[in-house]
C-alpha cells in the first residue's frame, strides 16, 4: 500500500542537510511519497503537521529533542505515528528508542514499519518526551543559545554546564507525589524523567522505560555542589537513587510548588513554571523503531 510521509527538517539543527536527502531517498525507494514543505519561519512544527494532517499517513521529523518535543501536540492529536531521523547534539529520545544515529539508517528503520507506542509526559499542558526539570537543567537549557548548540555541538552543553555548576545553590521546594503526601525538599535539582535517557546520555533511573506508565522523579539535595562531578558514572547508570544526598519517588502525577515563580526545562527548552503539575499520558503517540 501506497503511504505518503511529511518530512520536516529543521534548518536550525546542528545537522541539518547533511542526510536528509539520503533519508528521503530511502523513503522513496520503499514506496513512500515524500512531502517537503519549505519550512516557514515561525510556524511551530505542530501547526505544519496540522496542515497536513488530512493528506499524510506518518510524519518525520529530522532534527533534536526540541523538534521532536515541538511535534507533539499534533501528533497527539492526530494520532499520525512519528519517524525520527536523529539530527540533534543529544538525541536522548532516539537513543531510548535504539534508532540509529545515522539519517539514512533510520529512514529504513521508518520503511520496515515497525511501531511502539510510547507514553508522552505533561508538565501544565505542555508535552515531554525524555525529562521535565528544575533547578540547574533549567538554567542550563536557558543559557544555551541555538546558536552556541548548533556551533559547538556536546562541547557547548560542557562549558555551559561548569559555569552553571559552579554557580548553582540549592533551593526550596514542595512535591507532592499522587498519593498525596508532601514532601519538603532542599534541592539542587529536581527532574521528572518520561523516558529513559536525557542531557546526552545519563539515565532517569535504572529501570526507567518510556512505555511503563510511570514518571521518575529525583531530587539532587547535596549541601555541597562539588559532589556532583563524583556522581557522573552514577547517573549514566541511573543508580543515583543509591546515594543517600538523592531523592527519588515513582508515580503518575507530581505537583510541585516553590516560593517564587522558577522556570521549567522539558526536552532541551523553557516550556513554564512553578507551581508546575507533571502526569504521564501512556501511550500517547506510536513510533517507528527497530
Amino acid at each position: 500500500m501506497n503511504r505518503n510521509a511529511l518530512l520536516l527538517a529543521n534548518p536550525h539543527s546542528r545537522s541539518a542537510g547533511t542526510g536528509v536527502d539520503a533519508a528521503a531517498a530511502e523513503l522513496r525507494n520503499a514506496g513512500i511519497e515524500v512531502l517537503r514543505p519549505a519550512w516557514r519561519e515561525g510556524e511551530p512544527l505542530a501547526a505544519t503537521i496540522r496542515r497536513y494532517a488530512d493528506r499524510i499517513d506518518l510524519a518525520v521529523v529530522a532534527g533534536g529533542d526540541g523538534s521532536l518535543n515541538a511535534a507533539a501536540p499534533a501528533l497527539i492529536d492526530s494520532g499520525l505515528p512519528l519517524g525520527i531521523l536523529p539530527g540533534g547534539t543529544a538525541n536522548d529520545l532516539a537513543r531510548t528508542l535504539g534508532l540509529p544515529p545515522d539519517m539514512a539508517e533510520a529512514a529504513r528503520v521508518i520503511c520496515a514499519g515497525r511501531t511502539r507506542a510510547i507514553d508522552v509526559g505533561d508538565v501544565n499542558g505542555k508535552p515531554f518526551f525524555n525529562v521535565a526539570s528544575l533547578g540547574m537543567s533549567a538554567k542550563l537549557a536557558d543559557r544555551l543559545s541555538r546558536e552556541t548548540k548548533r556551533r559547538w555541538g556536546r562541547l557547548a552543553y560542557a562549558l555551559t554546564a561548569t559555569q552553571v555548576l559552579i554557580e548553582a545553590r540549592r533551593f526550596g521546594a514542595v512535591i507532592r507525589p499522587d498519593d498525596g503526601e508532601e514532601v519538603v525538599v532542599r534541592s539542587l535539582q529536581i527532574a521528572v524523567g518520561n523516558g529513559r535517557h536525557y542531557g546526552g546520555g545519563m539515565v532517569v533511573d535504572e529501570t526507567a522505560e518510556i512505555d511503563d506508565g510511570r514518571l521518575d522523579l529525583y531530587s539532587i539535595e547535596f549541601r555541597d555542589v562539588w559532589k556532583l562531578p563524583f556522581m557522573a558514572l552514577a547517573f549514566r547508570q541511573g543508580r543515583h537513587g543509591l546515594q543517600d544526598e538523592v531523592r527519588t519517588m515513582s508515580g503518575t502525577r507530581f505537583e510541585i510548588r516553590t516560593r517564587r515563580p522558577m522556570p521549567v526545562n522539558a526536552d532541551g527548552e523553557i516550556v513554564t513554571e512553578t507551581p508546575a503539575v507533571f502526569s504521564v499520558r501512556p501511550g500517547a503517540i506510536r513510533v517507528f523503531v527497530p
